[in-house]
């Protein structure tokens, strides 16, 4: 396994010890260039070592995490933010598929984020999730989310989506345009679009957009989407069909 060039960016000693430990211990392929208290004093260390990767905290004093791009053009390396607790920052990056740590460091967590730096090194990608998650902070709402389909990253608008289809442990999203198939579960995408209303789930294997509804037959539970898609409503849902209709 090729070694993984990292810098770490933390402005608290403690907290660059630890991670610095963990990746020793668990990652022995990442192999540590530099560790800086801020992005300023990383940012020559960044130009000169070119880094693979970069662990980048985001609560820091002068400059958040999310401040690097103002630093660094382009943005040619990984980066994995790391967070004591930021709950819209936190659906931020899983809207644009960015991968982060919470402290204190799940293992596990870690060593599956670094696979997934080793799988999916792919710079334009990484500047185009950057771009996807600063507008989602700056605009705190979500127009867009970024997938992974069969190792391809896809920027989907929200407005296209159609409905996300349960298929065993994967899901099928459904658009205007096409169909894609990600690894993540019906309950990421729940989670995703609770702050969007007219995302509803209304089968244990079906969330639909409400503004993509062409029918809905109450007899048999079946809501006809857009492009001919055809859902379950489920009986003991709590959306009742009436209140479909009436968002219809």
């Amino acid at each position: 396994m090729n070694a993984i060039k990292a810098i770490l960016i933390d402005d608290e000693e403690s907290a660059r010890d630890v991670l610095e430990n963990l990746l020793t211990r668990f990652c022995p392929h990442v192999q540590i260039l530099a560790k800086c208290h801020d992005i300023p004093s990383a940012v020559p260390l960044i130009n000169n070592l070119q880094p693979d990767l970069v662990f980048l905290d985001i609560e820091m004093p002068n400059h958040s995490g999310f401040e690097i791009i103002e630093f660094i053009q382009p943005v040619n390396f990984q980066i994995i933010f790391v967070t004591a607790y930021n709950q819209y920052a936190i659906k931020a990056f899983e809207i644009a598929a960015i991968d982060y740590l919470l402290k204190p460091i799940d293992i596990s967590r870690l060593k599956n984020a670094i696979q997934r730096v080793l799988a999916h090194h792919n710079i334009q990608e990484q500047t185009q999730r950057l771009d996807l998650l600063n507008k989602t902070l700056q605009q705190k709402n979500i127009q867009n989310i970024a997938i992974l389909d069969k190792g391809s990253q896809r920027i989907i608008p929200t407005q296209e989506i159609i409905a996300v289809e349960a298929q065993e442990s994967y899901c099928q999203i459904h658009t205007i345009h096409s169909q894609y198939t990600t690894s993540k579960n019906l309950k990421h995408y729940q989670t995703l679009f609770e702050t969007l209303p007219e995302f509803i789930r209304i089968h244990k294997s079906w969330i639909v957009n409400t503004q993509h509804i062409l029918s809905i037959n109450k007899s048999e539970l079946i809501i006809t989407l857009k492009n001919q898609i055809q859902a379950k409503i489920s009986r003991n849902n709590k959306i009742n069909i009436q209140q479909l209709i009436s968002i219809k």
